[in-house]
């Protein structure tokens, strides 16, 4: 076992070149691509932050872009909201001065179309009372005027009256 254990001269030396033999074709062969690549990956990491960046600030514009264009379309909304209002107003102030002109027409109307009828039923009604009294008058008259007498008085009374006027 001391065999194993025991160092030698030439072990060492040909593993120290084969180490060094190993460790320059590493360097050539494998840590050159291994850090290349090591390089590309924090490269492509340190883009992808960089890129990540510029996509939350351009977020950050949007938002703000949103944020106005939000203000100004409830802007827009009040202002219409308001002339709606103001347009509705109108319409029914001008309905309620429409609607009692219109009231006052047909009560003067009917008023006017009351006294017409009015004054036609005084009318008729002094016709049929001129016309029964007449009537009545000459009724009377032929009562009183039917025997010869009678007839010779009252024409004697009527021209009398007729020559004092």
């Amino acid at each position: 076992m001391d065999g194993l254990l025991s160092v030698s001269y030439g072990t060492v030396f040909w593993a120290t070149v084969a180490f060094l033999v190993v460790a320059f074709l590493l360097k050539k062969m494998a840590w050159g691509p291994i850090l290349k690549s090591l390089d590309e990956r924090s490269q492509g990491i340190e883009n992808a932050l960089n890129e990540a960046e510029r996509a939350r600030q351009e977020m950050s514009k949007l938002q703000a872009g949103n944020e106005q264009l939000l203000r100004e379309a409830r802007d827009e909304r009040d202002r219409i909201l308001a002339e709606a209002k103001a347009l509705k107003d109108s319409i029914v102030n001008e309905a309620r001065t429409k609607a009692s002109e219109e009231s006052t027409r047909i009560i003067t109307a009917a008023s006017q179309e009351i006294d017409n009828q009015k004054k036609a039923a005084i009318t008729e009604l002094k016709n049929q009372v001129a016309t029964l009294s007449v009537d009545i008058a000459e009724k009377l008259t032929r009562e009183k005027l039917s025997d010869s007498e009678k007839q010779k008085a009252l024409n004697e009374s009527l021209i009398a009256e007729i020559r004092s006027n």
